[in-house]
């Protein structure tokens, strides 16, 4: 699938799913934490959850009051099927329908987030209406 696939579809939102671009692994975490010090490495979607050492409350709070549930992987943790469902490309954040998933936010939009929990929970919102999507009331 194209990362930067804008297409319009239908549906009611099931759930959000994000990967990060790190492995969930204890070595993982600590080469993401290293490379991430030194400029080697990066995931934005990290930024936005993430501070130093644990979740930021924001994104506690944000994550606690979105209308679905948001599954979050890491890219050694992720089923098949949502693996399946991107090009490969991480960080992401998929939206799931009754019928589809598929990317809802790429690696450049959640850049473009840069670091902000607010700024996040508008992306999210606004690709959701751009894409002609509904969530469950």
């Amino acid at each position: 699938m194209n990362r930067d696939d804008t297409t319009r579809r239908t549906g009611m939102m099931r759930r959000l799913v994000g990967v990060y671009n790190a492995n969930g692994t204890f070595g993982g975490e600590l080469a993401y934490f290293v490379g991430a010090r030194f400029g080697r490495t990066h995931c934005a979607l990290c930024d936005i959850t993430h501070g130093l050492a644990r979740q930021r409350p924001q994104w506690k709070t944000c994550r606690a009051n979105l209308a679905v549930p948001f599954n979050m992987y890491h890219l050694n943790d992720q089923p098949d099927t949502v693996r399946a469902a991107y090009d490969g490309v991480a960080p992401v954040v998929l939206a799931e329908t009754d019928t589809d998933l598929f990317v809802l936010l790429g690696p450049d939009e959640l850049r473009a987030c840069q670091g902000s929990v607010e700024h996040f929970a508008h992306a999210v919102s606004a690709a959701v209406a751009a894409r002609g999507l509904s969530w469950p009331s």
